[in-house]
C-alpha cells in the first residue's frame, strides 16, 4: 500500500469513526485534503512540488479525531506553497512546514508524527538527530528499530529536544540532571518541548515557550503596547532565522527578504476548528466558530488583561506604564453563546455549557509562580497575590483566542514532579519520560549554593534570563485549533483534552461533575 493510500485511509476512517460517513461532501473534501497534505509533505523532500500543487485553498478541511479544522490565509485565497515557509532552506531537508503542518493546526500531532515514521521508516525530514532524537549521543540511527527508539519522544509525545546553555550570570546552579536518555550535562540543558502553532500569531505577546525570541537578552524585542505589531514582526523574523540555522541546519542564515516573507505569511494565518463530529458545523445557528471571525477579532497588547487589574502600576523597562484597558472580564469566550438556550440533549448545548464553565467556574489559584509568588512579573510588580479566586480566563484572557494578552510566563506545575510521586506532575499526569533537573539559588554575597532548591523537568524562562525565581515559567498557548494538535501542555504530558481538564482539577482542587468535564472538553475541542 502506498503512503498516499495509507494517509487517505486514515483520514477517511477518522471521519467515519465520528459518524460523518453519510456526509459525501465532507468525505470528498477529506480525500482532496489528503492529496494536498501529501504534496505538502513531499515538498520538504523534493523542492517546490515539481508541478504537483502550488496552492491550498482557504476552504480546505483538515480532519482530526474530533471533527475538522481549517487554516485560512487572510492575505490571499489560501496557502501559497511558493512561500519560503514551505521550502527547504537548510541542509537536512527540513522546512517550516515540517513541524507546522496545516493538518495539525500548523503544529504537529504525535499521531501524525508516528504515521510519518511508519510511512518513511524514520527518514522523513522531521526525524533528524539535531533535535529529534532523545539525546545527541548514544543513539542508533542505522536501523528502523534504532530510529524508532531514538525518536520515541517525537513519535509518542511530539517533543523536540531544545539544548540551551545555562546563562553565565545565572543566580542559580544546576546541581544535578537525571536524564533517562543520557543527556546529563549540567552546563547545557536538554529541554523537551512541543512545537508551537505557526498560526493566530497576531495575538502573541511572546514568541517561543520560554519567550527567548522576545527579549533584549537575545537581541530581540519585548512585545509591548507601544511597539506592537512591529516588535512581533521583528521577533518572528529572528525566530525564522534561528529555526533555519538551528532546526534546518542551514550553512548560512536566510536573507532578510526570505524571513520577512515567512513572518508575513505566518501573521496572515488564522486557524480554528470548523466542524465537530457531534455538534456539527461550528458556525451554524448564530455561533462564531471557525477561523473567519478571528480575522476581525479586536486585539492589542494587554487588552482584557487579568494581570493589569491586579497590578495597575506595573511598569515596563524604561518606565512605560502598561496601559491595559481596565476592563477585565472573565467572559473571555463568546463564540457559542447563541447555543446557550438549546435543549440540554443537543450536542451544541454541551459546547455552550463548556464555554460558560471556562468563563465563570471559579478556580482557587495558589502556588503559581509568576502570579502567586513575591517575584511575580519578574520583579516589576509590587509582589504576587498569594491566593486568587480566578477562572480559566485568568490565564487565557485574550478574548476569543485564549492566549495571555500581556506577556506573563507562569509555572502552573505541568513540569514539576509531585513530591509524593515524582513520576507524575503536580496535576497527576505522567512525566516519567522527562528529565529531572535540580537547581539551587546562589547566595548573592558569597556565590555559594543555598538550600533554596527546585526540581523540575524544564527550567523554562530561567534558561534565558538566569533568574532562579523564573525556573519553570513558560508562556501559555493560543487555545484555538486544539483538536488538531494533541498531546497538550508544552511537554506533551496531557494525551487528551480530558487529561488537561483533570490536571486542573487535581492541581487546584477544582471540582467538576462528570457532565461538566464532558461539556468543557466539548468546548475546548470546538475551538
Amino acid at each position: 500500500m502506498s503512503s498516499l493510500t495509507k494517509r487517505i485511509g486514515q483520514w477517511v476512517c477518522t471521519l467515519n469513526s465520528g459518524g460523518l460517513h453519510r456526509n459525501r461532501a465532507v468525505v470528498l473534501a477529506t480525500l482532496f485534503c489528503a492529496a494536498l497534505l501529501l504534496a505538502v509533505e513531499l515538498s520538504g523532500q523534493q523542492g517546490p512540488f515539481d508541478g504537483l500543487f502550488s496552492f491550498i485553498p482557504n476552504g480546505t478541511l483538515y480532519p482530526n479525531p474530533l471533527g475538522a479544522s481549517r487554516t485560512i490565509n487572510v492575505n490571499g485565497g489560501g496557502l501559497d506553497l511558493a512561500n519560503p515557509f514551505f521550502q527547504s532552506l537548510g541542509t537536512n531537508g527540513r522546512a517550516c512546514i515540517t513541524c507546522h503542518q496545516p493538518s495539525d493546526g500548523m503544529a504537529v500531532s504525535a499521531a501524525h508524527v508516528e504515521l510519518r515514521f511508519l510511512t518513511s521508516q524514520g527518514t522523513d525530514p522531521i526525524f533528524r538527530p539535531v533535535d529529534g532524537t532523545v539525546c545527541d549521543h548514544g543513539v542508533d540511527l542505522t536501523t528502523v528499530a534504532g530510529r524508532a527508539d531514538a525518536y520515541r519522544l517525537l513519535r509518542t509525545r511530539g517533543l523536540i529536544r531544545i539544548a540551551i546553555p545555562v546563562p553565565a550570570n545565572a543566580d542559580y546552579r544546576v546541581v544535578s540532571v537525571e536524564n533517562p536518555y543520557g543527556c546529563n550535562d549540567t552546563a547545557t540543558i536538554a529541554a523537551y518541548r512541543r512545537p508551537l502553532p505557526a498560526t493566530n500569531l497576531r495575538f502573541l505577546t511572546a514568541v517561543m515557550i520560554d519567550g527567548r525570541e522576545s527579549t533584549p537578552l537575545t537581541g530581540t524585542q519585548t512585545i509591548r503596547y507601544d511597539n506592537s505589531p512591529g516588535s512581533l514582526l521583528a521577533d518572528l523574523k529572528q525566530q525564522a532565522v534561528d529555526a533555519t540555522v538551528g532546526h534546518a541546519q542551514a550553512a548560512v542564515p536566510p536573507s532578510d527578504d526570505v524571513v520577512t516573507r515567512i513572518a508575513n505569511f505566518e501573521l496572515g494565518l488564522a486557524t480554528a476548528q470548523v466542524f465537530d463530529r457531534r455538534a456539527g458545523l461550528l458556525s451554524a445557528g448564530g455561533a462564531q466558530g471557525g477561523p473567519q471571525p478571528l480575522v476581525s477579532q479586536p486585539f492589542f497588547v494587554s487588552m482584557n488583561s487579568s494581570i493589569n487589574p491586579l497590578f495597575p502600576q506595573l511598569e515596563q523597562p524604561g518606565g512605560l506604564v502598561t496601559p491595559g484597558d481596565g476592563q477585565f472580564t472573565s467572559d473571555v469566550f463568546t463564540i457559542f453563546q447563541a447555543w446557550a438556550n438549546l435543549p440540554p440533549q443537543d450536542p451544541r448545548a454541551a459546547v455552550a455549557r463548556g464555554e460558560a464553565i471556562f468563563d465563570s467556574k471559579p478556580i482557587h489559584i495558589t502556588g503559581v509562580a509568576g502570579l502567586n509568588d513575591p517575584a511575580s512579573q519578574g520583579g516589576l510588580a509590587p509582589g504576587g497575590v498569594a491566593s486568587l479566586n480566578g477562572t480559566c480566563g485568568t490565564r487565557h484572557d485574550t478574548v476569543n483566542v485564549g492566549d495571555h494578552s500581556y506577556p506573563t510566563p507562569l509555572d502552573i506545575g505541568t513540569g514539576d514532579p509531585d513530591p509524593a510521586n515524582p513520576s507524575v506532575n503536580l496535576g497527576g499526569l505522567d512525566i516519567a519520560y522527562l528529565p529531572r533537573v535540580t537547581v539551587c539559588k546562589l547566595d548573592p554575597a558569597s556565590g555559594a549554593v543555598t538550600a533554596d532548591c527546585k526540581t523540575t523537568s524544564d527550567l523554562g524562562q530561567a534558561l534565558i534570563d538566569g533568574k532562579f525565581d523564573h525556573v519553570g515559567k513558560v508562556k501559555g498557548p493560543v487555545l484555538r485549533g486544539l483538536a488538531a494538535r494533541a498531546p497538550y501542555f508544552h511537554n506533551g504530558s496531557a494525551a487528551t483534552l480530558l487529561d488537561v481538564v483533570r490536571f486542573y482539577e487535581k492541581r487546584f482542587g477544582w471540582t467538576l461533575t462528570p457532565q461538566e468535564e464532558s461539556d468543557l472538553v466539548a468546548f475546548l475541542g470546538s475551538l
